[in-house]
């Protein structure tokens, strides 16, 4: 499949900044099932993008723009060739041995009520990808999907206690029952492309990817209750939602800073009928 992407993100300053500095994770690698066609990132402002390799070995670029700014557009354009892979993540560039991705951060610590849901939802499951699929039915099932209530700050347990949330909050929740479980979990951004016609979106799409000795990583999407298909495209990684955001930044000066996202995922070849 060959899908199609538009993201556009917008900051406007009611008060001019007096510049600005952003990291951007928003350029997809190749491997095996993700092949990228063409890719390009466009900046309103006159600046040089810096590309360079994180830790974990996501594309980022960086740049810097001099004042006075009041509006900054970022957009990204690019097709993905995609084939459905059953989930298995081969062929990626790996920085870190598995065990890394057991570590416990700010934004993934279960807490109880995590603790006992991972336990119960995986009691009668002898492997473990028999319980990492009992997990992800069960978080697809109990959670409701509500942008209101939580925010990019939002740990896992919070998003829990709430019973609501994104596609972020539920791939934190995902990784801390796995890491609670003892098997390796990390957080995945990118893009989705649905089924059900909503191709125009306010953000990416995030999901996780856990790590078994027979398979290697697997990659899992509790938002939507399946393993990542040829639908979904993989851009960056990190131990949660700040390892792999895809733009990060800040400003000197100004005031009153609004900001809108756009995201628009098509089948290449297909216009959006929204």
């Amino acid at each position: 499949m060959r899908i199609h992407v538009v993201h556009e993100t917008n900051y406007r300053y009611g008060t001019p900044a007096k510049s600005a500095i952003q990291l951007l994770r928003l350029t997809p690698r190749n491997h095996d099932g993700q092949y990228i066609v063409r890719w390009r990132i466009e900046v309103s402002e006159d600046c040089r993008l810096d590309q360079q390799e994180d830790a974990f070995g996501n594309i980022a670029h960086t740049f810097t723009v001099d004042g006075p700014v009041s509006e900054l557009r970022i957009r990204v354009d690019g097709e993905a060739e995609t084939q459905d892979m059953n989930g298995i993540v081969r062929g990626t560039l790996e920085r870190f041995p598995p065990a890394l991705y057991l570590r416990e951060t700010p934004l993934t610590a279960p807490g109880a009520g995590i603790v006992s849901f991972a336990n119960k939802t995986t009691k009668r499951a002898k492997d473990a990808l028999p319980r990492l699929h009992a997990l992800q039915s069960a978080i697809y099932e109990s959670l409701t999907f509500d942008p209101d209530p939580t925010h990019v700050a939002t740990s896992a347990a919070e998003a829990f206690a709430l019973g609501r949330g994104v596609c972020q909050d539920y791939a934190h929740i995902f990784i801390a029952c796995a890491r609670h479980l003892g098997v390796p979990a990390r957080y995945v951004g990118g893009y989705f492309l649905r089924v059900d016609g909503m191709n125009v979106q306010e953000a990416g799409h995030a999901w996780a990817e856990a790590h078994l000795p027979e398979l290697g990583w697997v990659a899992f999407d509790p938002t939507n209750g399946i393993c990542a298909t040829e639908a979904h495209v993989r851009v960056a990684v990190g131990l949660d939602y700040l390892g792999a955001a895809p733009v990060r930044g800040a400003q000197i000066g100004g005031s009153g800073e609004q900001l809108a996202v756009t995201v628009q995922v098509d089948q290449a070849g297909r216009q959006s009928q929204n």
